[in-house]
C-alpha cells in the first residue's frame, strides 16, 4: 500500500467537537495472528478492479475484513479505508470521515471541501457529493485510489445510502469503490450486475480450500493436520473462516486431536459464543424465535416452516434472512429451499433445548426438492419413530392414510387425519399424538389413538 499522509490538520481543526473524526476508523486493520494468504480471492478482487463496484457480501466470521486489509496492505495503489459503525447513520458523520480518508489518499480534499460541510449543517448532502466528485476528477491523472468502507451493514439510514448511490452513479475516473457487509446493500446492484459493472465475492467463494484450511490450522497449532482431520473440520465448518479459528484454538495442546476433530460442533463453548453474540443476538425477537423453531429442520421451505411454526409468511422470512446472511443456505436457483450452516443449526438446536427444558423435539425433516414425499424421523417421548408423508397442494386430496411405528415397542399407530409432526412433545404424550397443522390436505379424519 502506498504511503498515506496523516489527516490534513487544518481539516480536523475545522471540525466542531461533535463531529471529531475517529482516527482509527481510517486505518487499514493490521494482520491478525495466525491469518493466511488467499491469494486465489486477492487475485478475484484485482480483476474486480475493472467493474464500477466490488461488493465482498458474506455472514459474520467469513473473513471479509482480513481479506480487504491483506489485499490493501499488498496494493501499490492509495487506499482510502473506512471502517463503518452505527453512528455512521448520522450522513454529516458519515461524509466527514469519508472525506477525511479520501484525503489520505488524495491529499487537499478535505481542505478544499470543507466549508461545504458548514455551519449551517447541509440540508442535502448532493452539493458536498458532487464537490467530492469533483475534486477526485481533476485528480484522476493521479494514481487510482481503492475507497474500501467495511462492516456497510451498520448503515441503514437512507440519506446515506443515497449519497453513495450519487456518488456510485457518477464515480470519478481513478476511483474504485469497495465494500464489505454482511447484507446487500440497498444499492441497484441488479442493474450493475446486467451491465457487467458489479465484481462480487460472496459466502461460496470466502470459504476456505482443503489447502486453505490445513494452513489456517497450521498457523493456529504449530503442526500439521492429518489430512483426513483437516478434511473433517472443513467439512463440518463448511469452510467457515471463524469457525477454522475457534477450532484451532481449541487444538492447542489437545492430545486427543481425532477426537476433537470428531466432537467438533456448533455447541462447543467458543464457537457458540461466537455465534451467540455476532449472529443470533443481533436480531430482533421475531427472528430468534423463527430460527429456532425452524432448526427442527434439515430443509426448509416456506410451506414446511409455516406448518412448523403457525406462520403465514415463512417464504418471505427465509428471503429475508438469506438476504441478511444469517447462514441459510440455499439449494435451488428459486428460493424454494434452504438449509442452515451445520454449525448454526448445532447452535439454534441446543438454544431450543435449553429454552424447553419440559419439552423435546419431535423430529428433523429431510425432503429432497422435486420429490413427493417425505421422510420425518425424529424422536418424541424417548423413542425414534419413522413416516412417510404424501404431500398435496392445499386442498387436494392426494394424500393418503398412514401408520407409523414406534421402535420402543413396534406396535403400530393408526392413521387417519394428518397434522404437522414437527413440533415439540411434551413427557407422557403418546409417541404417535402429533400437533399443529400441515399445509396440505390428506384423506381420512381420525386423529392418531392413544397408546
Amino acid at each position: 500500500m502506498a504511503e498515506l499522509p496523516a489527516v490534513t490538520p487544518g481539516w480536523v481543526a475545522a471540525a466542531s467537537e461533535r463531529d471529531v473524526l475517529l482516527a482509527t476508523k481510517l486505518h487499514v486493520p493490521q494482520p491478525q495472528r495466525g491469518s493466511v494468504g488467499r491469494a486465489r480471492l486477492v487475485a478475484a478482487l484485482e480483476g474486480g478492479l475493472a467493474d464500477r463496484l466490488i461488493l465482498v457480501c458474506a455472514p459474520a466470521g467469513a473473513g471479509k475484513t482480513v481479506l480487504l486489509a491483506d489485499w490493501a496492505r499488498s496494493s501499490r495503489r492509495p487506499v482510502a479505508w473506512l471502517s463503518l459503525d452505527e453512528a455512521d447513520n448520522d450522513p454529516a458523520r458519515f461524509w466527514r470521515h469519508m472525506v477525511a480518508a479520501l484525503d489520505r489518499a488524495r491529499p487537499g480534499v478535505a481542505e478544499r471541501v470543507a466549508p461545504l460541510f458548514g455551519p449551517p449543517a447541509p440540508s442535502s448532502f448532493d452539493g458536498l457529493v458532487t464537490a467530492v466528485i469533483n475534486e477526485l476528477a481533476a485528480q484522476a491523472d493521479d494514481k487510482e485510489v481503492m475507497l474500501i468502507l467495511d462492516d456497510y451493514h451498520l448503515i441503514d439510514a437512507q440519506p446515506v445510502h443515497e449519497s453513495l448511490a450519487f456518488l456510485l452513479e457518477h464515480l470519478p475516473r481513478g476511483l474504485h469503490l469497495v465494500l464489505a457487509s454482511r447484507i446487500d446493500p440497498p444499492l441497484p446492484l441488479a442493474r450493475l450486475r446486467a451491465g457487467r459493472q458489479l465484481a462480487e465475492l460472496r459466502a461460496p467463494d470466502l470459504r476456505f480450500t482443503a489447502d486453505e484450511a490445513a494452513a489456517l490450522l497450521r498457523e493456529a497449532i504449530g503442526a500439521d493436520l492429518p489430512g483426513a482431520e483437516v478434511a473433517a473440520l472443513a467439512a463440518r465448518t463448511e469452510g467457515w473462516a471463524a469457525g477454522l479459528q475457534l477450532a484451532g484454538l481449541s487444538l492447542r495442546g489437545q492430545a486427543d486431536t481425532a477426537g476433537f476433530v470428531a466432537a467438533f460442533s456448533g455447541s462447543h463453548r467458543f464457537v457458540l459464543d461466537y455465534l451467540t453474540q455476532e449472529v443470533l443476538g443481533q436480531q430482533s425477537g421475531a427472528v430468534r424465535r423463527f430460527l429456532l423453531e425452524t432448526s427442527v429442520l434439515e430443509r426448509l421451505s416456506g410451506e414446511l416452516c409455516d406448518a412448523v411454526t403457525g406462520r403465514t409468511d415463512s417464504q418471505a422470512m427465509l428471503e429475508a434472512i438469506e438476504r441478511a446472511n444469517l447462514f441459510l443456505v440455499p439449494l435451488d436457483e428459486v428460493r424454494g429451499w434452504w438449509r442452515y450452516h451445520q454449525l448454526f443449526a448445532d447452535l439454534l438446536r441446543a438454544r431450543l433445548r435449553q429454552n424447553s427444558p419440559n419439552g423435546h423435539l419431535t423430529c428433523t425433516a429431510t425432503q429432497r426438492p422435486g420429490t413427493t414425499s417425505m421422510a420425518l424421523p425424529g424422536r418424541r417421548c424417548g423413542t425414534r419413530w419413522r413416516e412417510t408423508i404424501p404431500l398435496g397442494r392445499p386442498g387436494s386430496s392426494s394424500g393418503t392414510s398412514m401408520s407409523s411405528t414406534c421402535a420402543a415397542s413396534e406396535r403400530p399407530c393408526s392413521g387417519g387425519a394428518l397434522h404437522c409432526p414437527l413440533t415439540w412433545s411434551h413427557p407422557g404424550r403418546g409417541c404417535c399424538w402429533p400437533k399443529g397443522g400441515w399445509p396440505c390436505s390428506v384423506a381420512g379424519s381420525r386423529k392418531p389413538r392413544r397408546r
